[in-house]
């Protein structure tokens, strides 16, 4: 099939109540029509994902704000006229009509536009915004092409193949309060960026972390250990390790495999080769990983976010 009557299939399926995994920039995510709650509630359930965290809800035209905030905010539309379609997911007050599955309970939905062509061609096929998490199992590397997603996610009711993502990494999350706005996941939008349009102001109010998706200690694991060279357990054999490197290691061959995720030491590109270098690492069965910390400034806070977060449950003690 064409990608035209494959996008055409999958936005029937989501308008009939299916689960459908799609491409945008960040990675693929696993989509529903957000007001659709027992189709949500499948998207909980195929990605074994807690109803504690909440889902983004992806839109393709501005028109659709309106079903899904409880009022206008124009600061939202300057935020929206400079980044979206983007990788910048923006949590406001949410409409009565939005299930409360979507937003875990809360009064708050996220909302971002994909800056992706079949995304954006889906959510016009489906007819309504689409909610969507990442398209992995909970807590695992995320899925940046299709043969990620049908690895973890074979239960899906039809996987869009669009490529490989081009941003690598989820979306900057960032809710709105009275004086400006309050990051809650980075992403490849940096503060930097968003301060040019609102001030930033600190969320001192205890929970507040719960109103994005990604706020756990532990996420975006694989399967086999993964450690900062920094904090690799002594007596580690790096001739059974896989390394990802920031640009290209002097001492590659003493490692069973190595992953350069920039050899020009260039962000960007580290981050949109990050979760993939990750995936080929587990298909190679490498005894374990170790990855060098990446320098933290720009998209490399929010890559180091990601590795703090997939080293976590390995963490020596």
């Amino acid at each position: 099939m064409s990608i035209k009557t494959d996008i055409a299939h999958a936005g029937r399926l989501i308008s009939e109540g299916g689960v459908v995994a799609f491409p945008t920039e960040t990675v693929y995510g696993l989509g529903a029509d957000a007001f659709n709650p027992k189709a949500v509630a499948r998207v909980f359930e195929i990605k074994e994902r807690p109803s504690f965290d909440p889902l983004i809800v992806h839109i393709s035209n501005l028109a659709q704000l309106d079903e899904l905030w409880l009022q206008k905010d124009e600061r939202l539309l300057q935020l929206a006229e400079k980044f979206w379609p983007g990788p910048l997911t923006i949590v406001v007050e949410k409409h009565p009509s939005v299930p409360d599955i979507v937003t875990s309970g809360l009064p708050t939905v996220g909302i971002r536009m994909p800056g992706h062509p079949v995304a954006l061609a889906l959510i016009e096929a489906a007819g309504t915004p689409v909610a969507a998490p990442s398209a992995n199992k909970f807590g695992r590397i995320s899925p940046t092409n299709a043969e990620h997603v049908r690895s973890q996610l074979p239960e899906a009711d039809f996987i869009l193949n669009g490529g490989t993502t081009t941003v690598g990494i989820e979306s900057t999350v960032i809710s709105l309060g009275k004086n400006g706005f309050t990051l809650l996941r980075p992403g490849a939008v940096t503060i930097a960026e968003i301060t040019e349009v609102l001030p930033r102001v600190f969320e001192t109010e205890k929970g507040s972390e719960k109103h994005s998706p990604g706020h756990m200690l532990s996420h975006y694991s694989p399967r086999k250990p993964i450690y900062f060279t920094t904090d690799a357990p002594a007596g580690t054999d790096i001739s059974l390790a896989g390394l990802i490197s920031f640009g290209a290691p002097l001492d590659a061959s003493k490692y069973k495999l190595v992953e350069v995720l920039s050899a020009k030491k260039d962000m960007k590109e580290a981050a949109v080769n990050l979760f993939g270098a990750m995936h080929r690492m587990e298909a190679a069965g490498v005894a374990v990983m170790l990855v060098e910390p990446l320098p933290e400034e720009g998209i490399g806070i929010a890559i180091m976010d990601r590795l703090r977060k997939a080293t976590f449950q390995y963490k020596p003690q």
